[in-house]
């Protein structure tokens, strides 16, 4: 018995149009298709794809043990966001991202590969999608139980065939303001809200990931949630989800992947590497400078909670970082 929190998917009540959830499963995979309403979901049929399992699930949703979560509620999911490229209020990135346009959407995935490509969104989509629950833990001490939609980051690794030579994996964010520095990518400017000067962090946003910690199955990107399109405040049209790291490493609005034989930079230890690592695996053990980590509020209700190594995950994972100090890695 791991000290991995339960999620119990048949549990689950939030949100109406996802009691429909069994027949989502069942249909397995998601394809996109552009018409003049945008990108949509619609089910392979026939033939049918094949069945994410309930062991699956299990796996994923952690249905054994004592305890119990639940889902965080949609309307909180896609309401309490921080996506600093439009705001710093979470309450407010909602309504800024609304008009964000995330189709057409390419990204770009390069480096020490053997098949470099740009991938256009609606390529993306047609990669059999999964449903994943997973715990959500941001490193300012809040966190929440979402049903993501995506598939394995591992796929597309094995797609671009990465050298010998790769031994991480970098993120780039899409970024709309007048930034010189940004992607070159041919994408709509949104029309209100990116190049928020308040930041206080350089754009674009950028991320990494260790090639074993890239190709762990656990790490995802995800292209929706509780069974819809991701909505613009939660990363449109595609994001990383790292679940056992906290949520900052999970980068939205991904526009380009590249893999390299060093370590990348990464925005927030860049801008203060005394406060947040390169590794950042949630760890109660290790406090930020600011506040103590062995707690958590859970988004939605009262009081907090015990925070566990690795978010829960630290049966899956913990192998990866033998004989590392976690207090000096952080």
């Amino acid at each position: 018995m791991s000290d991995r929190e339960n999620i119990r998917s048949s549990e689950i009540t939030d949100e109406s149009v996802y009691l429909n959830r069994r027949n989502f499963i069942r249909a397995g995979a998601m394809a996109g298709t552009a018409a003049a309403s945008g990108l949509i979901y619609r089910y392979l049929n026939p033939p049918p794809p094949r069945e994410v399992t309930t062991a699956e699930i299990e796996r994923f949703s952690e249905a054994e043990g004592p305890l119990k979560d639940e889902l965080t509620p949609i309307e909180d999911v896609t309401n309490y966001n921080n996506y600093y490229e439009f705001t710093t209020d979470k309450r407010g990135v909602a309504s800024l991202a609304a008009d964000f346009k995330s189709e057409p959407w390419t990204v770009t995935v390069d480096g020490l590969v053997d098949k470099p490509r740009v991938f256009g969104i609606e390529d993306l989509l047609k990669i059999e999608q999964e449903e994943r629950i997973y715990r959500f833990r941001c490193v300012e001490g809040w966190s929440m139980v979402i049903p993501w939609v995506g598939f394995p980051l591992k796929k597309l690794i094995d797609m671009a065939k990465p050298l010998g030579s790769a031994k991480y994996v970098a993120f780039q964010t899409f970024y709309g303001g007048s930034n010189p520095k940004g992607p070159e990518v041919d994408l709509p400017e949104p029309p209100n809200a990116m190049g928020n000067v308040f930041a206080g962090i350089p754009f674009p946003y950028v991320e990494g990931l260790r090639m074993d910690e890239a190709m762990h199955p656990l790490a995802i990107l995800a292209t929706g949630l509780y069974g819809k399109l991701m909505p613009p405040q939660n990363g449109a049209p595609i994001r990383l989800v790292v679940p056992w790291k906290y949520g900052f490493k999970s980068i939205k609005s991904i526009v380009r992947i590249t893999f390299t034989d060093r370590q990348p930079p990464t925005t927030w230890s860049a801008a203060t590497p005394s406060e947040y690592g390169f590794y950042s695996n949630v760890n109660p053990e290790v406090d930020h400078p600011r506040w103590s980590q062995a707690t958590e509020r859970r988004i939605g209700e009262y009081g907090r909670r015990e925070t566990h190594m690795f978010n829960g995950y630290a049966e899956e994972v913990a192998g990866l970082y033998k004989g590392m100090d976690l207090r000096k890695n952080y």
